[in-house]
């Protein structure tokens, strides 16, 4: 009697080594059918879906998309996470990466990040769906970024913009040096006569940039003998707050020994300070001074103007896209390049009128 062939069963994979053959065989269906649900998903039915993402998740499987787009054609389109476009900020560095990107042929597709870790991940992956050839990326924390580990082991191919990676790591990067820009901003209030100088940031969690132009402030301060002040933590991309933040902010500039200037993290976050400010009856500069960081167009239009430690959002946007471009070049057959991993671009001051001596 002829004995039928039997093929063996497909053991689950350990969470960190699942193969899409473990989930297809976890999920009953076929190799097609659960290729077919992460890279066509309308072609399959809900519940063979469901069925196919449940067993995923159970086994820790997450697919590698780039690995099935490196077989194909390459797109000419490029991924773009940026973490609001509220901020001038970064419709200024979508700005600079849409003409670079225009000039060299490209198309963009862009997603916001919101600056949670969680929909970092969910809009990449979305970006790799849809076959972009590299991304040009703003994280929230790039020291501390599961995403990005993930995307070193895929060998995606992405830039960051003003996330500052560190010097002899792997990463790719276009942004000012943070610290030292912010240094060299508190110490023109220095100058100007100021000791009780403070921080008003966003939430230091959600930016790697706060922290680290705080760090920048802590370091001007120690350089002159000044005991640093504690931090104010504040919304960092809108220019109007709640009642009860407006009252932190009295409290903050009114208590004993108050500080006689501010130091914002942010231009959007200086524009909203110094709107409150007005309406807690103080004046700019004479009873306080306020020092901003981004250098974007509005705070030129204020009245007094903003004072600000300018990047150039633009080009920022300008060269991580031609960073990425040089990147893709490279990873051609018979094509070499060595680009440098960190770009880090001149700071200016630009002088307003809300900075003067302390009264």
């Amino acid at each position: 009697m002829t004995r039928k062939a039997v093929s063996p069963a497909v053991p689950p994979a350990p969470a960190n080594s699942a193969t899409l053959v473990n989930v297809a065989a976890a999920a009953s269906v076929s190799l097609a059918t659960a290729s077919r649900v992460f890279s066509n998903p309308e072609l399959v039915r809900q519940d063979t879906a469901e069925r196919v993402l449940r067993a995923a998740g159970e086994l820790g499987f997450r697919p590698n998309l780039l690995g099935a787009k490196l077989r194909a054609q390459r797109t000419r389109i490029i991924g773009v996470m940026l973490p609001t476009l509220e901020n001038a900020v970064f419709a200024e560095c979508w700005r600079g990466i849409e003409e670079a990107a225009l000039a060299q042929g490209y198309s963009l597709m862009l997603v916001t990040s919101r600056y949670d870790p969680d929909r970092e991940r969910e809009r990449i992956e979305y970006l790799l769906r849809h076959r972009v050839d590299g991304m040009v990326l703003t994280v929230a924390d790039a020291a501390r970024s599961a995403v990005l580990d993930q995307l070193d082991a895929e060998g995606v191919p992405y830039v960051l913009a003003y996330n500052q990676a560190a010097s002899r790591g792997k990463r790719y990067s276009v942004s000012v040096d943070n610290r030292l820009s912010a240094r060299a901003g508190v110490q023109t209030l220095i100058a100007a006569g100021h000791r009780r100088i403070a921080v008003v940031s966003g939430a230091f969690v959600a930016s790697d940039r706060a922290r680290q132009r705080h760090a920048g402030y802590q370091d001007a301060m120690r350089a002159h003998g000044l005991q640093p002040m504690p931090p104010l933590s504040m919304p960092a991309h809108t220019p109007t707050h709640t009642p009860a933040e407006i009252e932190r902010i009295r409290l903050f500039v009114t208590a004993p020994r108050a500080p006689t200037a501010l130091f914002c993290t942010n231009d959007m976050l200086a524009i909203g300070v110094m709107s409150i400010l007005k309406r807690l009856g103080l004046a700019v500069p004479d009873d306080i001074s306020v020092l901003g960081y981004d250098g974007i167009a509005l705070g030129g239009l204020l009245e007094p103007p903003l004072t600000t430690v300018v990047q150039p959002n633009s080009e920022i946007g300008a060269r991580a896209l031609a960073c990425l471009l040089a990147r893709l070049d490279a990873a051609l057959p018979g094509r070499a390049a060595t680009l440098p991993r960190t770009t880090l671009l001149p700071h200016v001051l630009r002088a307003g009128a809300t900075v003067a001596p302390p009264p």
